[in-house]
């Protein structure tokens, strides 16, 4: 299987996602087929040996709508090009048909308002001049409709297509009110005065007008639901500085190489992926980690694209470029998700799919019956008719979820927060019980020197150096801890003349002519080395979860060295925000339950799930689930990937790696515990969101169709004008959109 992103153009409402993803399930060899109409993409799994993927661009076409290269380079950027065209596109529509329709509304309303004299010109005077009257209303129309011309090509295109959408909706009501008027215009010269009390050509041009507008607004709001794309786009550098043939050269960074020698300087963002070979700097991985502390960097560390090069000039070798770095796999991890739909959005998507013909329906039975009410009255019924048409727009209900997926995810993304799709945003606000592990998430991840205890006849620090001193040619993770709290206190070390490692008890190791041993109790006892006078240190270091290393000089105790994974400083506090938002924490690990209890002790753990092998992690997390829980698992995304995919929601604590973006549904790219809550808090008040506007969406539908369809007038209330019904659909989509973008405030 594999899966496809097609542009689609042309979509104008919910109604066209559809028809357009109808169109494309039907098709042998596709799996599944999602459209959304924010993004106007197409996001397709089909089988490669049933269909081609020109069959499934060419069922785009056979549906109406333009299929449309997203993958092929620079194709984002022709689409930004291609939006922003749009819109001034629009608003130069809307320029034009606003000059012709004030002029427009003002003739034919003027002579109808009679509690106040608006001047006229006696030329227009519909008594004294019908024809003139009728003829000039004609002549401000045809702008307005020619500006408007898409909506007749679209919406009766649709209708030969029979796949009505809102396009469809305007250009018939329109339309019948244009021509209705034209009839009664050619009935002046008959009917002289009479006739032209029946002209609608001011409700044909205001609703374009009006509509023009509100597809204007659409636009620019859309634009910015998509804010976080642009802004990470804008971050990698245009040019990168690279050594070939022992020359620098400045090149436009699509031409930079695999294996490359890339030059930066202070201030320059770094251009591609890769590791330092010369030079130390300190580099700002905020926009990938938000980290606002920059990052010591010398020969061998990872520095990535569009990073900030903050102090001295360095030159790494290129490992990845182009679409392969970390900034590209995040900027396709957030569109991936902007593209996706939240299962929230199944019942809007359901309604869209009928919603235009049964409004076609609606109002051609309600204009009928007032027809036949009223005694035949043509204009009540066509008022009524065009009305319902135009209030009925799907639109926002099919920007009720895009939107506000987009927004929320984008708002992660700046906050180093990734979230994978929509249904993994859905989920996260139901999440019951985080389920957290210990190696990596909660600690450090490596152990480090926290105490160190002598029997008084020797310093700490040199008790320290000559126990690192003895690690030199160790391997093992507990010997290089020892090494890098010597380094820290600037100790020289020395050389081993001699080194021995004893397997399962310490090592053994000779130093300026004498032997140190440094290992656990039972070497100690081995080597008949008494260490009673600290043995109650011993009992409390390991009742705090540490692990004391006994080390002896010449078969005499010295002292102990303890060494702990020890907590994160933001931990505590990201384990209380857990539980405040009202979720229950359950930590889990590989380690023993005493080492397990203490790390809970001191963050106020309760459940403890310890003594657990990576492989069975994912089992305990079946179990949690058994018991109808809807589970968060976070982990490193490396060796807790069995689980986080167990999970209902698999959050990753990674730095950006290739692993971390695989392995859960979200990724927490700071490697900071506190952003589980973060996430959680995003997710609720998305779905809160998405709701706002569903029910926004419905409600404006099922209170104002009956308004349009007379049921108030019937009752003795007012008739929706036609011009206030185009007014309150435009209004519905940017009502929508606008409350989609208070997210970006959260």
């Amino acid at each position: 299987m594999e899966n496809a992103v097609i542009g689609v153009g042309g979509m104008s409402c919910a109604a066209c996602a559809s028809r357009v993803e109808k169109a494309l399930t039907k098709l042998d060899g596709v799996m599944s087929a999602s459209v959304n109409l924010v993004t106007e993409r197409a996001s397709v799994v089909y089988s490669p040996q049933a269909i081609q993927l020109s069959a499934i661009r060419e069922a785009i076409s056979k549906a109406g709508y333009s299929p449309m290269d997203v993958e092929k380079p620079g194709a984002a950027a022709d689409n930004r090009l291609r939006k922003q065209k749009e819109i001034q596109t629009l608003r130069a529509k809307f320029i034009i048909a606003i000059i012709f329709a004030i002029p427009l509304l003002y003739i034919a309303m003027a002579p109808m308002i009679s509690f106040v004299k608006l001047p006229l010109p006696m030329a227009l005077d519909m008594m004294e001049h019908p024809m003139t009257y009728a003829l000039v209303q004609l002549a401000l129309t045809l702008p307005i409709v020619g500006v408007g011309y898409r909506f007749y090509v679209v919406g009766f295109g649709s209708l030969l297509r029979r796949s009505p959408n809102m396009d469809s909706l305007i250009a018939i009501g329109t339309t019948a009110a244009v021509l209705f008027s034209i009839y009664n215009t050619a009935q002046v010269s008959q009917a002289g005065h009479v006739a032209v009390h029946s002209l609608y050509y001011e409700s044909a041009g205001v609703i374009i007008t009006l509509i023009l507008l509100g597809k204007t607004l659409e636009a620019i709001s859309k634009g910015r639901t998509s804010d976080a794309i642009k802004k990470l786009m804008g971050l990698a550098p245009k040019t990168a500085i690279v050594v070939r043939d022992g020359e620098e050269m400045e090149i436009p960074v699509a031409e930079v190489a695999i294996g490359d020698i890339v030059i930066v300087k202070p201030g320059a963002k770094i251009p591609a992926d890769g590791t330092v070979v010369d030079g130390h700097t300190a580099v700002d991985e905020s926009m990938l980690t938000g980290e606002s502390m920059p990052v010591d960097k010398q020969s061998g560390n990872a520095v990535y694209a569009a990073t900030i090069n903050t102090t001295g000039a360095i030159k790494f070798r290129a490992d990845k470029v182009g679409e392969d770095t970390a900034l590209a796999h995040i900027i396709k991890l957030v569109e991936d998700a902007q593209d996706s739909k939240a299962p929230i959005a199944a019942l809007a998507d359901r309604v869209s799919g009928v919603f235009v013909p049964v409004v076609c329906l609606v109002a051609l039975l309600a204009a009928i019956a007032w027809f036949i009410g009223t005694g035949f009255d043509a204009g009540f019924a066509l008022t009524i008719f065009i009305s319902v048409l135009v209030i009925a727009c799907p639109c926002a209900l099919g920007l009720a979820t895009p939107t506000a997926i987009m927004v929320g995810t984008g708002n992660g993304a700046e906050k180093g927060i990734l979230i994978k799709g929509g249904e993994a945003l859905e989920t996260a606000h139901k999440i019951h019980t985080i389920v957290l592990d210990k190696t990596g998430t909660i600690t450090e991840g490596k152990p480090i020197v926290t105490d160190i205890i002598t029997n008084g006849k020797v310093a700490p620090d040199e008790l320290l150096m000559l126990t690192a001193s003895a690690e030199k040619a160790s391997e093992h993770p507990l010997g290089q801890a020892f090494i890098a709290a010597a380094h820290e206190k600037e100790l020289e070390l020395v050389d081993a003349a001699r080194f021995l490692s004893i397997t399962g008890r310490g090592i053994e190791a000779e130093l300026q002519e004498r032997t140190v041993l440094v290992g656990n109790l039972l070497l100690m006892e081995e080597r008949g080395v008494s260490f009673s006078g600290l043995a109650a240190d011993a009992d409390r270091l390991a009742e705090e979860g540490k692990t004391p290393m006994y080390v002896a000089v010449d078969g005499v105790f010295e002292g102990i060295i303890a060494v702990a994974d020890v907590i994160k400083p933001t931990s505590k506090k990201a384990i209380d925000d857990l539980r405040e938002i009202g979720m229950d924490v359950v930590m889990i690990t590989g380690d023993n339950k005493k080492t397990a209890d203490a790390i809970a002790r001191q963050l106020g753990i309760s459940r403890v799930l310890s003594e657990v092998l990576p492989q069975d992690k994912s089992n305990e997390i079946k179990k949690l689930q058994a018991g109808g829980l809807v589970i968060a698992m976070v982990g490193d995304g490396i060796n807790d990937a069995p689980a986080l995919a167990q999970a209902d929601v698999g959050i990753a604590i990674g730095s950006g790696t290739d692993v971390a973006l695989e392995s859960a549904d979200i990724v927490l790219m700071r490697s900071d515990l506190s952003d589980v809550a973060t996430a959680v808090n995003l997710s609720r008040r998305t779905i809160r969101n998405i709701k706002q506007n569903l029910f926004w969406a419905f409600g404006y539908n099922v209170v104002g169709i009956p308004i349009a369809a007379g049921v108030l007038h019937l009752f003795g209330g007012p008739l929706l004008n036609p011009m206030f019904a185009a007014a309150a659909m435009s209004l519905s989509s940017v009502s929508v959109l606008s409350n989609a973008l208070r997210l970006k405030k959260a």
